[in-house]
């Protein structure tokens, strides 16, 4: 029996997250669940790509508060704000994604621990960052801050075969996923398109393709060339080298550790 293993959700794009025995999903995928982002004063997206000390910030979202702390660093919180006066930035291909800002004291804490000038702001309430109309199931198909899509979906399994293949191995912590499951084969989720979870079903849209991201210890930050360099030769793809993949939504609910995966289609 497939059976949910790990549920992973992450309160700031880039930075840690958080695991949870039970939490809701909706749309856009899970509650909270990069909803924030931290940004160049121009609104230019940021992650682990061209900061790795952003692994090491560890975000919590209890009661419209948001506490950040770091290493070597006094936490800080701040009350959250969704909604006011928005101001245009950029993720990817999303070009003026509305977004609030998170104010001065978040500018000053974040600033002074990645030494560069940054922001935090939240996606505007009701601000619709649609997914690729290529791989949507639906028009209206959004997400918040994740890269492409709602949801990232691992197994157990292939972390173990891709592990098995590495000299040194990695944690799943470097592929960020949000739903992490186990009792089937390695790469199962490849060959799935819908399954269902408790009451929540999941269209399963498009393969992985990983990034440096992936070559960052999240505790020492130290650059590898693996797991990349293995997953190239055995995981190729048109898109890259792939592992996990991206998952829709179709409707909301919610998931708790243990619940039966079933795969309809």
């Amino acid at each position: 029996m497939i059976t949910l293993s790990s549920l992973i959700y992450y309160p700031i794009k880039a930075c840690r997250g958080h695991e949870v025995e039970a939490w809701n999903v909706g749309r856009m995928g899970l509650e909270r669940d990069r909803r924030m982002m931290i940004v160049t004063p121009d609104g230019e997206f940021l992650t682990q790509r061209q900061i790795a000390k952003l692994a090491l910030i560890t975000p919590v979202r209890k009661d419209g508060i948001l506490t950040l702390s770091a290493p070597n660093m006094d936490s800080i919180q701040i009350a959250i704000r969704t909604s006011g006066h928005s101001w245009s930035v950029n993720i990817w291909k999303s070009q003026g994604v509305q977004a609030i800002d998170q104010g001065e004291e978040a500018v000053e804490w974040l600033s002074d621990f990645l030494d560069t000038s940054v922001r935090l702001v939240h996606i505007a309430d009701g601000y619709k960052r649609l997914v690729s109309q290529e791989y949507a199931v639906n028009e209206d198909d959004h997400t918040g801050f994740a890269d492409g899509y709602p949801i990232l979906i691992i197994s157990e399994e292939s972390l173990q075969d891709l592990n098995s293949r590495l000299e040194t191995p990695v944690p799943m912590n470097r592929f960020r996923p949000s739903i992490v499951v186990k009792g089937c084969e390695a790469y199962a989720e490849d060959t799935w398109n819908r399954i269902q979870i408790g009451d929540v079903k999941l269209a399963i849209v498009k393969p992985c393709a990983r990034c440096e991201v992936t070559t960052i210890d999240k505790e020492t930050l130290e650059r590898r060339k693996e797991p990349l360099k293995t997953l190239g030769k055995y995981r190729k793809h048109a898109l890259g080298a792939i592992f996990g993949q991206n998952v829709i939504p179709l409707n909301g609910g919610r998931l708790e550790l243990g619940m039966s995966v079933e795969v309809i289609a």
